[in-house]
């Protein structure tokens, strides 16, 4: 088995819905910073150099996903940012991407993770009561609502380490990596 490559700086990509923030460029800036801090290279998002001004709607969005499918495969890991988007579950794209890195065998740090428990977080905005079983369910709908006391969906919480923040993510996934 060849020893590890300690020359090159591990590639982590920087996963979430920042991307959409007017300061995304900032955020992605502040966080390769922090990168290179630590012995790593950042790679966010829009490294890919995807043209998204030519072409149609279908082509550029192809583009982009293939793009980041790209810029994942070549990355040794990833942090997450994991916050309530638009609701109360984390960006679907940033978890098809975390989903994607633990397919391909990538260390996942996840941060800005609310607290309570999802079924607390859920219960909270929608109307919820156990049933007869002890299920918590939605009172409209009668939907279980998952619980086991995890964070998020136990998909996200059993395949990814979960931090505090940014910083802690990545001094977690530099540890993860050796470094």
């Amino acid at each position: 088995m060849p020893l590890p490559d300690h020359s090159r700086r591990p590639r982590i990509y920087l996963a979430g819905p920042d991307v959409f923030r007017p300061d995304a460029e900032r955020v992605f800036a502040g966080l390769k910073a922090q990168c290179d801090a630590l012995g790593l290279q950042g790679v966010a998002p829009t490294d890919a150099g995807v043209d998204t001004h030519h072409g149609s709607d279908d082509e550029i969005a192809q583009r982009i996903y293939e793009g980041n499918v790209r810029l994942l495969r070549g990355c040794d890991g990833v942090i997450a940012h994991l916050a309530p988007f638009r609701g109360l579950e984390p960006d679907a794209g940033t978890v098809f991407e975390v989903g994607y890195a633990v397919a391909l065998g990538r260390p996942v740090v996840a941060y800005g993770v609310p607290e309570a428990s999802y079924e607390q977080r859920v219960c909270a905005a929608i109307g919820c009561a156990r049933d007869a079983q002890g299920v918590m369910r939605e009172t409209g709908s009668g939907t279980m609502v998952e619980g086991l006391g995890q964070r998020l969906n136990l998909m996200l919480t059993r395949s990814a380490a979960i931090e505090a923040d940014a910083a802690a993510a990545l001094r977690r996934i530099a540890a993860l990596l050796g470094r």
